[in-house]
């Protein structure tokens, strides 16, 4: 064992968050490139590219919560979770080579639908994004004591994600995107692969986990997701509307709306009961609908501001005068166009969300020592509704769309640090991957609901609804997250990291 992982010192939970940094490059990447190469490249519409993105949410019903199963119950290669992040690192780096090459592919195997194509690619991707994130995340959980170690691990996770995001889309705006993928795959592999052969497994845990079965088969992962039935069936309706939309159109924001409204009448379900009687696991679901809501707005948003910088911004500036195009035209002396310009400004404003995500989590860190971190989580959340407003009314040129993704950026700097520690603390430690993978489905099956978001908006035309409705839906998370117990390991004992 490394000497700083007996310490639990500062480079050694840097070390430990490296495999979740790299899915988070590898998440970024996916953000900036996979939307314009699918409408700029190969000229898909903004709902074929939102049937694309459904890959992912997909992937993850599956990847999370099976690898979380057998991630907390196999020993191999000296870990648990060890085999899984390499093996997620490998066909990430792959399925990164393969997205620019989609119609070599396509010459290749004799297959002619662009999409069918691109949809497999992206289900590799997110299978091994989601093969990896799991037990990124769940390492960090087995590794640390609860309180102010084990959320400085997962701050460490963020502060190193979010820095590598600002990287992914900064590349993205010097090279372009279709470059920006190779870089990825050679970044994501060292990231991923290499730290964890560094790093020391707790084989007491694996046994405990073993000893200590819990009956968590299909049926009791369905009851502990019932709170997310509205958005499983809103999925699942998506699918079968891309290949039906004429027969299934009419019952499509029907289906949209009952699927929210759902979601809301449960939650409101789950608070009364908790008041009535307090648990671990009613605090669990209280978190995972909660961040449901997030996530429908953030998956909205990073599959289709491309479309919205398009129609709402693109036509009131010369190309000329676009600032993000300064960093390619003077790197590369390449002229932009109109589409560069689309991915350019997208590039920038999620390069500005990943920087403060990347530095907020130090100041909430402290903020969360004298308020404790859920209040902490409430209030950061809530620039993120503000800064989604901003964009929908206020968002007419460049600048404006930057200063809406700096406010989004302070939720985003929470949303995926501090969630994690305080939902960690309300289940079985031992079965830390299942649960990890359990609490995903918060976040994939939400995902799905973006394709809704997506239709609605091809069918009115209205591009401002996008952001509209991602300020109302985090307005709906921090109403949830206000009837959030705080974990007693917070009491006055979260600090922010020092040196050793």
């Amino acid at each position: 064992m490394l000497n700083i992982q007996k310490k639990m010192s500062n480079p050694f939970l840097a070390l430990l968050g490296l495999p979740a940094t790299a899915v988070g490059f590898a998440l970024s990447t996916q953000i900036a490139a996979l939307s314009w190469i699918l409408s700029n490249k190969y000229h898909l519409d903004i709902h074929e590219v939102a049937f694309v993105w459904l890959a992912g949410p997909i992937a993850g019903i599956f990847g999370q919560v099976i690898v979380g199963l057998l991630s907390d119950n196999v020993w191999f290669m000296g870990g648990r979770r060890r085999p899984f992040i390499i093996l997620g690192g490998l066909v990430s780096s792959i399925a990164f080579l393969a997205l620019p090459n989609i119609s070599r592919i396509s010459h290749v195997t004799g297959i002619t639908d662009i999409i069918l194509i691109a949809s497999v690619i992206a289900l590799f991707l997110d299978l091994s994004v989601n093969v990896t994130f799991n037990p990124a995340r769940s390492i960090i959980a087995d590794l640390t004591p609860e309180g102010k170690v084990r959320t400085s691990g997962y701050v460490w996770m963020q502060i190193m994600s979010g820095f590598f995001g600002v990287f992914a889309y900064f590349l993205s705006m010097v090279f372009g995107n279709e470059l920006l993928l190779y870089i990825a795959a050679v970044i994501v592999f060292l990231t991923a692969v290499f730290p964890v052969l560094f790093i020391q497994e707790k084989k007491d845990v694996a046994q405990e986990s073993l000893e200590n079965q819990e009956k968590f088969g299909v049926l009791q992962i369905f009851k502990e997701i019932f709170p997310l039935y509205g958005f499983l069936v809103f999925g699942i309706f998506s699918l079968f509307y891309h290949f039906f939309p004429e027969t299934l159109g009419v019952w499509h924001n029907p289906m949209l709306i009952s699927s929210l409204v759902y979601s809301v009448v449960i939650g409101i379900l789950i608070i009364i009961s908790g008041l009535k009687k307090s648990s671990n696991r009613n605090e669990f679901q209280k978190i995972m609908l909660a961040h449901s809501f997030t996530w429908v707005a953030f998956q909205s948003m990073f599959i289709l501001s491309g479309f919205f910088i398009e129609n709402q911004i693109l036509p009131n500036v010369n190309i000329s005068d676009i600032a993000a195009n300064w960093f390619a035209e003077r790197l590369t002396g390449v002229a932009q166009t109109t589409g560069s310009s689309v991915g350019n400004i997208v590039s920038l404003g999620f390069f500005i969300l990943n920087l403060i995500g990347a530095i907020f989590p130090l100041i909430l860190q402290s903020i969360a020592k004298r308020i404790g971190r859920v209040k902490t989580y409430i209030s950061a959340l809530t620039f993120s509704a503000i800064g989604y407003f901003y964009i929908a009314f206020f968002s007419h040129v460049e600048i404006d769309f930057y200063i809406g993704m700096f406010l989004v950026g302070i939720g985003w700097s929470a949303v995926i640090s501090i969630v994690f520690a305080i939902m960690s603390e309300r289940v079985n430690p031992a079965k830390m991957g299942l649960y990890m993978g359990v609490f995903n489905l918060a976040v994939v099956l939400p995902q799905m609901m973006s394709n809704g978001v997506a239709n609605v908006i091809k069918e009115t035309g209205n591009h401002q609804l996008l952001y509209i409705f991602c300020g109302l839906l985090i307005t709906t998370s921090v109403i949830f997250w206000m009837f959030v117990k705080e974990p007693e390991s917070s009491d006055t004992t979260i600090q922010v990291p020092k040196g050793h």
